[in-house]
């Protein structure tokens, strides 16, 4: 597509992947506007100058919240395109703030249709949504078992199991506020599609990484604890939950993937954005420490159990039908049901330069967690979406980041 001369208008376009996108979109000529808040002008000013595009990117000012600002960003910008990717996106923030959540993600999203409605603009608009909103996702009888055992609500009930990889069919059972205000967002704009004639496109994105990610996110609370931990900073990594697991893609296929969106995606759909591959939070330790320059021989829990030999070997088996690479203890953790629990109280690492020790810290363990997560990403595959990193290559790019000191904390 020729992004030439077109007016792109950007909601959170100060944020980790809207300045990725900015300039992705003003190195293909495109004029991009970015709808910033006033507060997080100096707050995320840092990704603009990381991009180069601090003095490139027109800004405008405004709140979702408040109609009025939304309605003047449109009157300047005049946007062919929308990418709305404004949002408080922490889940852990979401338990804390859920009113906050709720606020900015559901009024703010039904303000910015309704603006762009009564202006009835000829805009192309491009939702941000999230894998989170499929939520609890069955991928085996035990666990279904397990859920309805503990009190846990499943419903919509399963119709098979697995639900493994997660197609845009997959029921919605959202396990966070922000997830379920992710779902309030997607369904509003399917709707304004159906009820208005409105172009919008829903993207539902799984977890995407890179240089610049936001620290309160689990990526970077390890790629940083392992930079700190090469230079002596630390001498332990301190984590929540190593069990769930997640399809992780490079922030720059995301990209990618909007403006395969933008494009030709079809008006009123959703699109799963997703690698097709899931690893767990273990083993994106374990693969950070590996390319940061341990060897590991084999880990277990600090009573020595469950242990694993060679927890780092990578194998491509298929599982869920799936070929896709893992490590040897997501292997395990899959096949043969190992969890770890706050009980176990950590893991030890033993390495070529001795043992390093994983602490588990119980404040990082959510109210309700997603356990597990994997796309089926074909749909957008037909109309040109394609994933080109590894798993390592993101996990590298976060290390490199990491490695300059001014980026560490």
């Amino acid at each position: 597509m020729n992004w030439n001369g077109k007016s792109v208008l950007i909601t959170g376009a100060n944020g980790f992947v809207g300045s990725y996108l900015a300039k992705e979109l003003l190195d293909d000529g495109a004029d991009v506007y970015g709808f910033i808040r006033p507060e997080d002008m100096a707050a995320m000013e840092k990704n603009l100058i990381d991009k180069g595009i601090k003095d490139k990117l027109k800004m405008l000012e405004g709140d979702l919240t408040d109609i009025t600002s939304l309605a003047n960003a449109l009157d300047a910008s005049q946007p062919d395109y929308l990418f709305h990717l404004a949002a408080q996106s922490f889940v852990e923030l979401s338990f804390r703030k859920p009113l906050d959540t709720q606020q900015i993600n559901c009024i703010g999203t039904a303000n910015l249709l309704e603006a762009v409605r009564i202006k009835d603009l000829d805009t192309k608009m491009i939702f941000a949504g999230s894998s989170e909103e499929y939520g609890m996702v069955i991928s085996s009888e035990e666990q279904y078992q397990q859920a309805l055992e503990s009190g846990k609500t499943v419903f919509p009930e399963p119709e098979t199991i697995p639900e493994l990889p997660v197609s845009e069919s997959n029921p919605l059972r959202p396990m966070s506020p922000y997830a379920v205000s992710k779902v309030y967002g997607d369904l509003l704009m399917q709707n304004y599609h159906h009820s208005f004639g409105m172009d919008t496109v829903v993207s539902r994105a799984f977890n995407h990484e890179g240089a610049g990610r936001g620290i309160m996110f689990v990526t970077s609370v390890i790629t940083n604890q392992i930079m700190k931990l090469k230079y002596s900073e630390t001498d332990r990594i301190v984590i929540g939950n190593l069990n769930a697991f997640r399809d992780w893609s490079h922030v720059s296929d995301i990209i990618q993937g909007y403006l395969v969106l933008a494009a030709k995606g079809k008006s009123g759909e959703a699109y799963n954005q997703g690698s097709m591959r899931t690893n767990s939070v273990l083993s994106y330790i374990l693969l950070g420490m590996e390319q940061a320059g341990w060897n590991i021989n084999s880990i277990e829990t600090m009573k020595g159990e469950k242990t694993i030999e060679n927890p780092a070997e990578i194998n491509n088996d298929p599982i869920f039908g799936v070929n896709f690479d893992k490590t040897r203890a997501d292997q395990v953790m899959l096949e043969e049901g190992l969890e770890y629990t706050i009980q176990d109280k950590g893991i030890n690492m033993n390495t070529d330069q001795g043992k390093v020790v994983i602490e588990f810290n119980p404040d990082r363990f959510r109210p309700a967690e997603v356990p597990m997560i994997l796309s089926d990403n074909q749909k957008i595959q037909k109309i040109g979406g394609k994933i080109q990193y590894s798993l390592s290559d993101v996990i590298q790019d976060q290390l490199n980041y990491f490695d300059l000191k001014e980026n560490r904390e």
